[in-house]
């Protein structure tokens, strides 16, 4: 643990890229589409140490999300 977080835990994907809230929901760090649109305006949503409001951005393996001091990795295509 790290200043508080934890560290990523890898989720892998399906295809080479996710979108944000599709993403969000996968690695269970929110229960559903409506609470990434609340969370992202209000500033709670990082993707690799910046703060991101965009639910659609597309993501790629590699890429760690960051929400209530949870981190995720989005992991290589399973």
């Amino acid at each position: 643990m790290i200043g508080g977080m934890t560290e990523p835990v890898d989720v892998p994907i399906r295809d080479e890229g996710i979108r944000l809230g599709q993403f969000l929901k996968l690695a269970n760090l929110i229960d559903s589409g409506s609470d990434a649109k609340v969370l992202m305006i209000e500033g709670l949503v990082t993707v690799n140490g910046e703060v991101e409001t965009r639910r659609g951005r597309q993501l790629a393996p590699g890429d760690v999300v960051v929400l209530g001091g949870q981190s995720a990795r989005v992991g290589r295509p399973a």
